[in-house]
């Protein structure tokens, strides 16, 4: 991958009126060691469980067969030998769209009858050469699907969507034919004239509102936009804890006073040391925005200021039970949610004292659940929202 740049995965998603789970099915990872990422989106006939059931087969596969360097007509055959096929209609009973971004940068895609990915290049639209794959086995002969490969710039976007988007507004006066691939590409070059920084998230996001209020705001099926925009990344810095030694106070702060990003301090001796070495004043707010935690202090040049554990297990729990619909509210614990999310390179650091309160210096209890719970926030970051995280222990 090309580390002058960031890879900002989003997925929004809305359902069938009336259904409790999507039909479509969104994957995506980052596989570490490779230094790529691979995202999936899998459209799965009709609606609610039956249909997300085959999205879920379809987008597991998919991602699977990628991981391993399978080639485009060997994961295409794979799939569609495993799929059922409608009876009636003689076709799969779900499509797929396979974005798979490599070490050297290069990108590659693979579709089966989902709309065709987009690629934006400053605000206009970008065409690589689409080429058709038709696969001749017995049981696939003749079935086409599109492949492309491109080498992707700072700022490009990739948009691939369910037919949900294209079809939006179907039967309506205003779109007799539904909204088409055409106005979703005029839509996303205008959105990216008037805000050329605009993140991944909140593209895929307008996209989805836009569909939404075509069919009146009664989606009449499921609704998928997934973006991809590489970008430059945004840095936050975390740190928790006072040093094991004292004398490293000073580098502890000194390393939050060079950090070129956002900044957040969790705990009260944390906070205490960084004023301290820097010569800044804590200012504390007595405004309860969150009645499980204390409030938020200030000091002049850090984003936020927070108590340490209570915080830091809540921001775990609530980073547990996020998704697309999850409304975060004003409270310690949802602000730094609100800052990590924004960013891509989260940098942890954990510092080591143990706390003379404790009986038994031997067994540091609150050291070992700062350290369970950063070390948890940190996995789900990695693995749920794809984002870059360093953890150092001082």
């Amino acid at each position: 991958m090309n580390q002058s740049f960031y890879i900002e995965v989003s997925c929004q998603q809305k359902n069938h009126e009336g259904e409790r789970i999507c039909g479509d099915v969104f994957l995506s990872e980052r596989i570490k060691e490779e230094n790529r990422i691979i995202a999936v989106l899998s459209d799965g006939m009709g609606h609610g469980v039956k249909a997300n059931i085959l999205a879920t087969l379809t987008a597991t596969m998919a991602l699977n067969f990628t991981k391993e360097h399978k080639d485009f007509n060997t994961i295409a055959e794979v799939i569609m030998n495993t799929l059922p096929v409608c009876s009636l209609r003689q076709i799969s009973y779900s499509t797929f769209t396979i974005i798979d971004i490599e070490i050297d940068g290069k990108v590659s895609i693979l579709e089966y009858d989902n709309p065709q990915t987009t690629i934006y290049r400053g605000n206009k639209k970008y065409e690589p050469e689409w080429k058709c794959i038709i696969l001749d086995s017995k049981e696939n002969r003749g079935k086409e699907l599109k492949s492309c490969t491109f080498y992707p710039e700072k700022g490009d976007r990739i948009i691939f969507s369910s037919d949900g988007i294209a079809q939006s507004g179907l039967g309506s006066k205003r779109f007799p034919f539904g909204w088409g691939n055409d106005n979703l590409t005029e839509f996303i070059m205008e959105s990216l004239r008037k805000e050329p920084f605009i993140s991944a998230r909140k593209l895929a996001k307008k996209v989805i509102n836009v569909a939404v209020s075509n069919d009146n705001y009664h989606s009449k099926d499921d609704t998928s936009c997934a973006s991809i925009y590489f970008r430059e990344p945004r840095k936050l810095l975390l740190v928790t804890g006072p040093p094991y030694e004292k004398i490293k106070d000073i580098e502890l702060a000194m390393a939050v006073h060079r950090f070129e990003g956002k900044k957040i301090l969790c705990g009260a001796t944390t906070a205490e040391v960084v004023a301290r070495e820097l010569g800044l004043e804590i200012r504390d707010s007595f405004e309860f925005s969150d009645p499980d935690l204390p409030p938020l202090s200030f000091i002049n040049g850090i984003n936020l200021v927070t108590e340490g554990i209570l915080t830091l297990s809540k921001v775990s729990r609530i980073l547990q039970e996020h998704d697309n619909n999850f409304d975060l509210g004003r409270g310690p614990a949802d602000q730094i949610i609100d800052l990590i999310l924004k960013s891509d390179e989260i940098s942890i650091i954990i510092g080591t004292r143990i706390n003379i309160a404790h009986q038994d210096p031997t067994l540091p209890v609150e050291l070992e659940i700062r350290r369970t719970v950063v070390k948890r926030i940190a996995r789900i970051l990695e693995e749920k929202f794809l984002k870059e995280v360093k953890t150092q222990f001082i």
